[in-house]
């Protein structure tokens, strides 16, 4: 990925603002470096971005926000961890190729730098305004599936300190989703285990064991709803398959209360 796509991509979607302030920060050298090559090829750039402008601006959009995200989550509990980092490289390489692990991981070094600079206070000032940017600029379901990624970084090290949970829930909510969201997704990954519990099944619902078979049939359908894969379909293949897994893990918690209730 060309360093001019990054660029041109999301600024229809994010120009100014907080997002836009870091992004001027983190891409600045990065498009410098990529001028020449952009240059090279631009009659071919723009014929791809006139046709498909909105596609990519969303993909980049929706990356970008991640990498500004994420270079809080991780540096929540004062560290950076190897696993997370590597997670962070896999999703970018998967959906965007080598090239683009390469910029990105030089973005959200940036980033750290730029949160240094700034002291943790007033970059959590930065943060919060950005995840209102993302509101008022992205779906709800994109917004979902964002801050599942979020969490999966979290859970990268196997470990989530209570530094990370009280970031994501703050992120959340600051997006405008909800602290029982980040509740249920840090509850998926054990869900959908073959030795979890019941209990960790109605907690991917975010239902209590008591509720009635009307209200289980009711939970599930609310959160097939909200993370159906089809609803992230625009971002790419790739992360449309990444939401899939999670609707399978919610599908597996509804099928193991349904088979303890004999429904």
């Amino acid at each position: 990925m060309a360093a001019g796509k990054w660029i041109g991509g999301f600024l229809g979607f994010m120009t100014g603002g907080p997002l836009g302030a870091l992004a001027g920060f983190a891409l600045g050298a990065l498009f410098d470096k990529g001028l020449d090559s952009v240059n090279e090829d631009s009659s071919n750039q723009q014929a791809y971005a006139h046709s498909n402008r909105s596609y990519e601006g969303q993909r980049n959009s929706f990356m970008f926000s991640l990498l500004v995200l994420a270079s809080y989550i991780i540096k929540a509990d004062g560290r950076v961890m190897h696993s997370e980092m590597e997670l962070v490289r896999q999703f970018l390489r998967q959906n965007f190729g080598e090239q683009a692990k390469q910029q990105g991981e030089e973005i959200l070094l940036k980033l750290f730098e730029q949160q240094k600079r700034l002291g943790m206070a007033e970059y959590r000032t930065v943060i919060q305004d950005s995840c209102h940017q993302i509101r008022a600029n992205m779906a709800y379901e994109q917004r979902l599936q964002l801050l599942n990624f979020l969490v999966m970084i979290a859970q990268a090290d196997a470990v989530v300190s209570p530094e990370e949970i009280a970031a994501l829930k703050e992120v959340a909510i600051h997006m405008g989703l909800s602290v029982e969201d980040v509740i249920q997704m840090l509850n998926l990954r054990s869900g959908s285990s073959a030795t979890s519990s019941l209990d960790d099944a109605y907690k991917v619902l975010g239902i209590a064991p008591s509720a009635t078979n009307d209200e289980v049939k009711a939970a599930y359908r609310k959160m097939a709803l909200k993370h159906h894969p089809d609803k992230v379909a625009a971002l790419g293949e790739d992360v449309r398959k990444a939401a899939e897994k999670k609707f399978q893990e919610i599908n597996d918690a509804k099928e193991k209360i349904f088979k303890a209730r004999g429904l």
